[in-house]
This record gives structure tokens, C-alpha cells and sequence, in this order.
């Protein structure tokens, strides 16, 4: 019995739990770890540049689509409330209030009215709420209303004995509530009593609102009145029962005439304009927290609230609605269908439905629980593939028609209308009908691949697509039995999470590297180049298709949204149509999307946490505009300690301030449009960078020069209709500098100059050295030359000489040898005289020729060509000298001996030795003298 009851009790817990889920607009949450700040957050306001402000319990805070920025209380004291008209946002706090101006560096500078007005507050006097209205800014403490005149700088106070509990504005008139007394309208500067009636004396308002003519008052715990002048009545509506369950502490008219309660405990009710409760959103299905202090409608519709813990910003006008499964009872959705009224979804825990359009209650399917991997509708029937098997369901049951583990997907074949084709872990299975009833025909033998991806191409022709093995061409035979023939496909390659699926008869392949199509003529796979935009190679995240037969449509997925691919009404070409919402958001199952039309232009888009619907008649094309917020420079050796610079001039900075920094942000605040930025900066990086979702961009160590820095921003598809730009220099270094410079020119010319004269001087000094030195070398060379010729001429006449002495010689020696030879004959023939008188003669003949003066002649003309002027000299020196001397001077000329000298005398050699003796006593020649030398010396 306790197991029964546990059980029970579980089971309502569960119920209970699917309950609480439900599809509300998309959420961005924002916690003080993200603002920098403290968590209660008491106003907010919007200026002209679609900033965001808010009154924080530290001070004001900016957000700017990319980054907060925290302004302490100029009093260190909570700030309360916040306005913001055009570009000044009034604040109000403990005894101060005033207005907040951004300088030209981008900083917001605080101006104390209060101070500036000598106001004397009261005792503990806060300031709730701030009204500008033309030329007048109203703010209120709960004792007085202070009413400032822009214009002439004067001000007025309305005073009340009773707590001003809030002051509201409506269309051009300012109310107020005297807590006990009643609603007032201020007019002409003064309080005029519009009701006293009980309700509005015995209940706080919320707020006060126009509607259809007449005036709405809404209170914290009993809910709307309408006052029509005269009359207090209770607006009749079907949210009264549950707004009287909740306090409402502030509300908002939103621009759509809806309403938007923020409650003190359970988070916001939204109301239609006719009071019909739309949907509510608390802490366990979104928000960030229960207790919501300020509500607020942005320029772009975008609901933001301030929260006890926190600050949320809901796109209320988004086309995306979120189903979260916050507790994890549902689990992430594999697939889902719309069934004779009725939602269904498949997740990983099990199949679940409920009644479209009715409540948001999913209820479980008992039987399913596992995961479900595709719901199709085939044959007026809904089939559930099933880890377990085949599902056919019904009304919110489930039988199990095929008991075959692990259904991927089922598909029709041409021409069987009782005939289906099932894919399972284990292969092809044919399904048939009979008598109105599913069951399994046969497993397709000779195919035992799993096959979560086929497609037929003829009655019996299927492709099937496997992740690790590639695409299979089988032919089956007639009857589907069996597989005839198995073909591995080639024109493709294999990939994680490729896809087969078809589109207007076509069979696509889709594959990292694009979406290829099978052409049956040449029986290949043809990358389409149109088919294939449906996402790029560097965005590919999955090549799940989805055809959506009912519109036409083909989507894919990709890393930064969703693609889909429908056909143009008046042009052939289809058009591709993208969403951003980018997978890190969307929280894919990868490999596993699914996206189901829903109705009219409505889609559910299924994720890991729940799922998404996506109503394509809210998408729509918005502009928008990228900011310069803030530019900052410092020095290289103090990079943490940054200057903001004025942003509205060319910056000038000194060389070593070259570590520039922008701040740059969209103010957008749609949760599934994500910001990217992209920059360049003319000068050194001429080139646009990647996009990124940086906010922020930090230049370092720029060498000096002329630079121009350009940013531009992309939403989605969409560009930002401008591009930023800042222009800015960088001085050069004082080394550097156009006086630097000119000294340096000046310098380098009188350098110039000297270096000039000095190399002149030099250059001529060497010219002459060089003129001197060849001169030189020219005199030696001609004396070289002159000594080699003198040599040459020297040698001719030495060996003229030699050949002279050889021929004196050779004359000498002749005349010697002849005289000998004549002597000798001589001789001979003195013997033979003395008997023969004949022969007398002949002796005469012989010395004649022995005495003959010619060979003298013939001997001292040679001599003289040998030794030239030598006779002269000797006849010079010594002019007693005879012919015969100056014969014999030349004989010992020629070193002749004695003995030699005798035969060219005919005489003897004795007689030689005297006149020898005769000579050196002419020649006055010592005794110790040689006579031979002193020839030779002459």
C-alpha cells in the first residue's frame, strides 16, 4: 500500500512538474556578477542612443548592448528612480536629485539640481519617480512633487499631509495618489482631486492607464477599475481570479495596448488588451527571480525588468517562443508532429503530447519511455519510430505495431499504399496493412547495415547512408524480400553527420563540402551549387535536412542559424531564406535537429532543453547602427592606466601614448541576435578583420603616423546601415620632429658642406700627391728606361768591344804568327845563304815584310776601334813619345808578353825588354811601377 501511494505521489509530482513548463518569449537574464552592482534594481529608463538605465542600489547603470557601466551615487546612497529624456538622465535618491550628461570623451558627468536649486528636503526624504513632460521634470518623494522648469531654471513643490504613494502620466496629464485621501491631477502647477472614492482611497494603485476613453486605475490586490468621470467600477475580466491571487506591485500599458503585471512573488502576468491572461513567467520557468520592482518597454518592444536579484530583458516580440524543461522530466526533443489537434513530441525519455492551442500541459504516453528517434504521419496514420520498435498512435496511446528494435525513420513506397519502408539499427523492414492494421511483412535480406538515412529511388531501388561506411545503392528484387545487388557509391565521400533526403523528387546528399544531388541520367552524385548556399563550408554543423512538404521548404542548420530553401513564385531559381540563431544558443542535438511545421507560418524547432517555435511572420529585416562608446589611449610602460579621449576630434597623441583602445556596441537587446563586430584600421591594418563578438579592440605599440580606425557591425544577415570611423595620429618622436627634421637637414648640409671642403682639400692634396708620385714614377720609368737603354747600349758597345778585341786579337795572333812563320822561314833560309847567294833575295822580301808598316796601319786602325782615343791620351801624356813607343804602349795595351811582342817588332825579346826599360824612363815611371798597370789604367 505505501508502494502504491509513493508511486501516486510521484506520479502527481511529475504531472505537476509538466505543468509548470510552458512557451514564453525568449529571456535574457543578467545577474549583478554581470553588472557590477548590487541585486536590487528599482527603475529603469531608455535614452535617444536605445541605452539602458537603470536605478541600482550602488548607483546608475548603463548597458550599451555589449558591456555595463557602473556611475556611483553621486551621495553614496541608493538610487531610486531614473529618467531618461533624450540624451540627460534624471536620477533621484536620498535628499538628491539631478541629471546625467555624457562629456565628449563618452563619460556620463552627474549635475545636482538640488544643490543647484538650494533645496531644503525633508526629514529622510527619497525620491520614487521622476516625470518629464515638455519643458517641466516632476520628481516625487513620498511627501512632496517638485516641479522644475528646464527653461528659466525655477522650480515649484505640491506638498501633501498625507504619503504620495506614485505619480503617474497619462497622455499629457500628471495623477497622483494621497494614500487615505484619493487621486489627484496636477494642473497649472497646483493638485486637483480627480476621486476620492473608497476603492482609491483604501487601496494602493499601481498604476493608472487609458483605456478606450476612459481612465483604468489598477491597484496592488484588487485588481482594475474604470472611472468614467463620475463612476468607480470593476473592470470584468477572466484575469481577475488570478490576479487577485497576487500582489502587483508596478505594471506597464505596453505599446500594443496589452498589459504586463509585475507581481511582488510570482514574477509577471501578461494580460491581452481585453484582460485575457496570455501567459505568465515566474522564477521556475525563466525569470531570474520573483519579486519584480520596475517594468519597462524599450524603442525595439523588448520588456525589461528590475528585479530584487537581478535585471531581465524578455523579447516579447520575438519570433521565437521557448519551451525550457527546466526539471528535465521531458528531455531534449528528437522529433515532433501535429495530429488531429493534437502536439506530440519525441524526446530521449519517451513520447508526450497535449491539445494544441489549449493549455501547455504535456502529458506522457505510457508504454514509450525510451527514446523516440522520428514521428511521421503516413496513411492518416502516426507512426512513432521508437528505440523499442514501431509506435502507432492514437488519442494519446501507444501500441506497439512492430516489435524490431530501434526504428530510425519510415518512408512510403510509389505505388503500395498498403506497403511501407522502415530503416532500423538491423536494416530495411517492409510494413503492411491489413484489415487496417500495421504489422512487419519481412527484413529485407542481405542488408544488415543500420539505416537511419534511405531514400528510394525506385520501387526497387534504395539508397541508404551510413556515417562511418558511406552511401550503399541496393537493389531489391520485385517482391522487397531481398537485396539483389549492393553498390558502394563513389561520386560522394563518407562524413559525420551527413544526410540523405528528398526534395521535389530529387535525391540530396548533404556533406560538409556541400549538398549534392543524384543525377539519374549519368547515375552520379553532382555537387549543386545552389542547394549547396544553404550553408558555407566553415559553418557546417550538421547535414540534417528537413523537408517540409507542406510549404515547400528545405532547411538546414548551420553554426549561426537555421536555412531553408523555397521555391520563388515567379523565377525558377529558389531563394534561401536565413534566421540567426546560432547553435551555441539553440542547444542542438548535433546530428539530431528536427524542425516540424506547426501551422500557418508556425515551426517547432527541437533542442536539448525542450523546444522552440519559430513564427516566421515576426521575422523581419530591422536596421540598425554600430557606436564608437568610448576611446581610451595610454603609454607603453602605464598600459593600465588608461585616458579616455574626446571621440568628437581627430585624436592627437603623443608618441609614446600608442596604445589605443575602442569600445564599440550595438544596442540591441534580442537574445537570439547575436552582435558581431568587424574592424580595420587604415594605416597598419588595412584589411577587415574576422567578425567577432568583441566589443572591445586594444591597438599596442603603434609606430607614429596617420591612422583611421572603422567598425561596422552584423546582426544575423544583416549589416549595420553605418560604419564608424575615428581618425587619429601618433606623433613621431621628438627625434623625429619637423624641427628635429629641419635641424637635421640643416646639419646634414653644413656637414654636407664641410665634409665637401674637406674632401675637396683632401682629394685635391692626394690629386697633387698622386700627380707628384706619377711624375716621380714617370722620371724613374724614363731613367729606368734611359739605364736600360744606356745598358743595352752599353752591352752593344762592350760587346762591340769584344768583338773589336776579338778581332785585335785575332789580327795580333795573325800578325804574330806570321812574323814567327816569316821568321822561321827566316832563319831556315840564313842557314842555306851561305851557300847560295840567290836566296838573298828572297831574305829581303821577308823582311820586308816583316818591317812592313801597313800591318802597323791595318793593327792601330783596329786598336783604335777597340780601345778609341787610348793612343791619343798616351801621346797627350807623354808627347816625347815616338811612333815606335806608342807601337809598343799598344802591344802592352793588349797585355801582350815579351815574347809576344818581339816577332810584331822583328826583334828579340831582349830587345823588346829594353825598350821596355827605354819607355818607363820616358813615361818617368817609378821603379816599383809596373809599366804594364799604368797602360792598362790609362
Amino acid at each position: 500500500m505505501k508502494l502504491i501511494k509513493g508511486v501516486f505521489v510521484f506520479l502527481l509530482y511529475f504531472v505537476c512538474l509538466l505543468a509548470i513548463a510552458q512557451e514564453h518569449p525568449p529571456i535574457n537574464s543578467y545577474t549583478p556578477n554581470d553588472y557590477g552592482a548590487e541585486n536590487q534594481n528599482w527603475s529603469i529608463s531608455q535614452s535617444v542612443d536605445k541605452y539602458i538605465y537603470v536605478a541600482n542600489n550602488q548607483g546608475l547603470l548603463e548597458y550599451n548592448g555589449a558591456k555595463w557601466t557602473l556611475y556611483p551615487s553621486p551621495n553614496q546612497t541608493i538610487i531610486r528612480s531614473v529618467n531618461a529624456f533624450k540624451e540627460t538622465i534624471y536620477t533621484g535618491s536620498y535628499k538628491e536629485f539631478g541629471y546625467w550628461k555624457r562629456n565628449e570623451l563618452g563619460i556620463l558627468i552627474y549635475h545636482s539640481l538640488s544643490k543647484e536649486l538650494k533645496i531644503t528636503f525633508l526629514e529622510d526624504e527619497e525620491f520614487w519617480n521622476i516625470i518629464t513632460l515638455d519643458d517641466w521634470v516632476l520628481f516625487q518623494s513620498l511627501k512632496r512633487i517638485y516641479i522644475y522648469n528646464k527653461k528659466d531654471h525655477s522650480y515649484s513643490v505640491i506638498n501633501s499631509e498625507t504619503t504620495i504613494y506614485k505619480m503617474f502620466k497619462i497622455n499629457e496629464s500628471i495623477y497622483f495618489q494621497k494614500v487615505k485621501d484619493g487621486v489627484y491631477e496636477i494642473k497649472n502647477g497646483a493638485s486637483k482631486l480627480v476621486s476620492n472614492n473608497s476603492v482609491l482611497r483604501e487601496n494602493l494603485l499601481v498604476n493608472i492607464f487609458n483605456h478606450n476613453g476612459n481612465i483604468l486605475f489598477q491597484t496592488e490586490d484588487n485588481g482594475f477599475y474604470i472611472f468614467n468621470k463620475t463612476e468607480l467600477t470593476k473592470w470584468n475580466i477572466s484575469a481577475n481570479e488570478t490576479i487577485s491571487k497576487h500582489r502587483i506591485y508596478n505594471s506597464k500599458q505596453l505599446k500594443d495596448k496589452s498589459f504586463l503585471l509585475g507581481t511582488i512573488s510570482n514574477g509577471i502576468i501578461h494580460l491581452t488588451p481585453k484582460g485575457d491572461i496570455n501567459y505568465q513567467i515566474n522564477q521556475t520557468s525563466g525569470l531570474s527571480n520573483n519579486t519584480v520592482l520596475s517594468v519597462f518597454e524599450d524603442i525595439d518592444n523588448n520588456i525589461w525588468l528590475g528585479l530584487e536579484n537581478g535585471i531581465d530583458c524578455i523579447n516579447i516580440k520575438s519570433p521565437f517562443s521557448i519551451y525550457n524543461d527546466e526539471a528535465g522530466n521531458i528531455g531534449a526533443v528528437n522529433a515532433s508532429a501535429l495530429f488531429k489537434g493534437y502536439l506530440y513530441i519525441g524526446t530521449n525519455q519517451g513520447l508526450f503530447y497535449k491539445k494544441e492551442g489549449i493549455d501547455n500541459t504535456f502529458k506522457f504516453i505510457e508504454g514509450t519511455q525510451g527514446a523516440v528517434w522520428c514521428l511521421k504521419v503516413l496513411k492518416d496514420t502516426l507512426f512513432c519510430g521508437h528505440n523499442s520498435g514501431t509506435f502507432v498512435i492514437n488519442e494519446g496511446k501507444a501500441k506497439l505495431a512492430i516489435d524490431v528494435l530501434g526504428t530510425w525513420n519510415i518512408r512510403t513506397i510509389d505505388n503500395s499504399d498498403n506497403l511501407l519502408l522502415q530503416g532500423n539499427y538491423s536494416g530495411l523492414y517492409v510494413l503492411e496493412n491489413k484489415e487496417g492494421l500495421w504489422q512487419l511483412r519481412n527484413k529485407i535480406e542481405g542488408f544488415d547495415v543500420s539505416s537511419r538515412y534511405f531514400e528510394m529511388l525506385s520501387q526497387t531501388e534504395v539508397f541508404v547512408s551510413h556515417e562511418y561506411k558511406g552511401v550503399f545503392k541496393i537493389k531489391l528484387n520485385d517482391a522487397l524480400t531481398k537485396v539483389n545487388q549492393i553498390v558502394k557509391e563513389t561520386s560522394v565521400d563518407k562524413g559525420l553527420k551527413t544526410s540523405l533526403t528528398k526534395y521535389q523528387g530529387d535525391i540530396l546528399y548533404a556533406h560538409q563540402k556541400g549538398i549534392f544531388k543524384f543525377n539519374k541520367e549519368n547515375q552520379v552524385f553532382k555537387k549543386d551549387s545552389i542547394l549547396s548556399r544553404l550553408f558555407k563550408e566553415e559553418e557546417y554543423t550538421s547535414g540534417k535536412l528537413v523537408n517540409d512538404t507542406a510549404n515547400n521548404r528545405l532547411w538546414s542548420f548551420s553554426l549561426h542559424g537555421l536555412n531553408y530553401l523555397a521555391p520563388r513564385k515567379l523565377s525558377n531559381i529558389p531563394k534561401i531564406k536565413r534566421i540567426s540563431f546560432p547553435s551555441y544558443v539553440r542547444n542542438d542535438v548535433s546530428g539530431y535537429e528536427n524542425i516540424t511545421h506547426i501551422s500557418d507560418n508556425k515551426y517547432l524547432y527541437g533542442t536539448s532543453l525542450g523546444y522552440v517555435i519559430i513564427d516566421l511572420n515576426k521575422l523581419y529585416d530591422k536596421t540598425f547602427e554600430v557606436n564608437i562608446n568610448q576611446i581610451s589611449n595610454s603609454t607603453y610602460k602605464n598600459t593600465d592606466r588608461s585616458n579616455y579621449v574626446d571621440k568628437t576630434k581627430k585624436g592627437q597623441f603623443k608618441n609614446k601614448e600608442n596604445n589605443i583602445e575602442f569600445s564599440f556596441s550595438v544596442p540591441e537587446y534580442s537574445k537570439y541576435l547575436i552582435t558581431e563586430y568587424q574592424y580595420k584600421l587604415d594605416g597598419i591594418y588595412n584589411e577587415w578583420s574576422q567578425w567577432s563578438t568583441k566589443s572591445s579592440e586594444l591597438f599596442e605599440n603603434l609606430p607614429y603616423g596617420d591612422y583611421t580606425f572603422y567598425v561596422r557591425a552584423r546582426l544575423g544577415n544583416e549589416i549595420s546601415t553605418n560604419t564608424e570611423r575615428y581618425g587619429f595620429n601618433i606623433e613621431a618622436p621628438w627625434y623625429l620632429k619637423k624641427v628635429m627634421i629641419a635641424f637635421y637637414v640643416a646639419f646634414f648640409l653644413l656637414f654636407s658642406l664641410l665634409m665637401h671642403n674637406i674632401y675637396k682639400r683632401y682629394y685635391k692634396k692626394q690629386r697633387e700627391k698622386l700627380l707628384l708620385k706619377n711624375k716621380r714614377e714617370l722620371e724613374l720609368k724614363e731613367l729606368e728606361n734611359k739605364e736600360q737603354l744606356m745598358r743595352l747600349n752599353n752591352e752593344n758597345l762592350k760587346q762591340d768591344i769584344e768583338n773589336k778585341n776579338r778581332e785585335l786579337a785575332i789580327s795580333t795572333m795573325s800578325l804574330i804568327k806570321k812574323n814567327e812563320f816569316l821568321n822561321s822561314i827566316k832563319k831556315e833560309l840564313g842557314d842555306v845563304t851561305k851557300n847560295n847567294k840567290s836566296l838573298k833575295h828572297v831574305i829581303k822580301i821577308i823582311d820586308r815584310n816583316l818591317n812592313n808598316t801597313d800591318d802597323w796601319h791595318v793593327f792601330e786602325e783596329a786598336f783604335n776601334n777597340a780601345d778609341k782615343d787610348f793612343l791619343k791620351k798616351v801621346k797627350t801624356l807623354h808627347p816625347n813619345l815616338t811612333s815606335n813607343d806608342l807601337r809598343l804602349c799598344a802591344y802592352l795595351r793588349l797585355n801582350l808578353s815579351s815574347k809576344e811582342i818581339a816577332p810584331l817588332l822583328n826583334i828579340s825579346a831582349r830587345s823588346v825588354e829594353v825598350k821596355r826599360y827605354r819607355l818607363r824612363k820616358k813615361m818617368d815611371l817609378q821603379h816599383e811601377s809596373s809599366l804594364t798597370d799604368y797602360i792598362l789604367e790609362i
